[in-house]
């Protein structure tokens, strides 16, 4: 079932699927909520999903009054409200588990669990700002489609890409109308977003790792150091893939979920 809300008056769009346990899953960057569909193939019944596209993302309008990531965690509390749930298990992926964290760090009291899908605590060293600011540059000086398709396959490890070349050209056909105001906003958010470390030393709910031992936007270095600082974490490292775990390896993913939510007590 889609959904249409307000959200800060911009119309977001999120689906729901299944019953049970609520389950928001928060796609990433150059995604939407249609990246997801691998991963729930086999387990959508079994639990409430509640799958949005972020502003300025799939369906969702872009919105330029949100500057940091912190006020993109915001639209998860207005679902929420529209949906009468007070307490959910939020899992993000890459960007998605950067404001998965914001939102964890401002309302710890409605986590039931916290899913980190190849993504960081950590904020953006000053290299990876420079990256990030080449991207902006190009974007705005190049049609965002360009940026997609030379972006997407360095998400792959090397294999899966010669080995699955459709799947990669069918991502790229699929996010090549992405809006280049939207692209340019969450690089500048990702940018300049803080530290999240303590939200994982504090949290006194499961946190679900899901890492790539090729993921070269995650460096599973960087992955390792912090799936120690929960109290309770579940950890998972992808053999062979890098940062698309849920495309990549489907049906483990699907079953590291699978698992981790059976495990939490409701």
């Amino acid at each position: 079932m889609l959904k249409k809300i307000l959200f800060r008056d911009h119309e977001l769009v999120y689906e729901i699927r299944g019953e049970g346990t609520p389950v928001m899953l928060v796609h990433g960057f150059t995604e939407d909520r249609r990246i997801w569909d691998p991963l729930l193939a086999g387990i959508e019944n079994k639990y409430n999903w509640i799958i949005p596209d972020i502003p300025g993302s799939g369906d969702s309008a872009h919105n330029s009054s949100l500057k940091h990531i912190s006020d993109f965690a915001e639209f998860i509390i207005a679902v929420m409200e529209n949906e009468k749930i007070q307490e959910l298990v939020l899992i993000g992926h890459s960007m998605g588990g950067y404001i998965s964290l914001a939102f964890a760090e401002k309302y710890p009291e409605k986590i039931r669990a916290l899913g980190l899908f190849h993504s960081s605590a950590y904020p953006d060293s000053e290299e990876k700002k420079e990256s990030r600011d080449k991207n902006i540059r190009f974007i705005q000086n190049h049609d965002p489609s360009i940026f997609v398709e030379q972006s997407i396959p360095g998400l792959f490890s090397d294999s899966f890409k010669a080995e699955h070349p459709e799947e990669i050209r069918k991502l790229i056909d699929l996010y090549a109308n992405f809006k280049r105001e939207s692209l340019v906003q969450y690089l500048e958010a990702m940018k300049n977003r803080p530290a999240t470390t303590g939200v994982l030393k504090s949290i006194s709910k499961p946190v679900l790792f899901i890492m790539g031992e090729e993921d070269k936007a995650v460096p599973l270095k960087d992955a390792l150091e912090q799936c120690h600082l929960p109290r309770i974490s579940y950890i998972h490292v992808l053999t062979g893939a890098a940062h698309m775990g849920m495309i990549e390896q489907t049906s483990l993913c699907s079953s590291f979920v699978d698992r981790f939510l059976s495990d939490i007590p409701f």
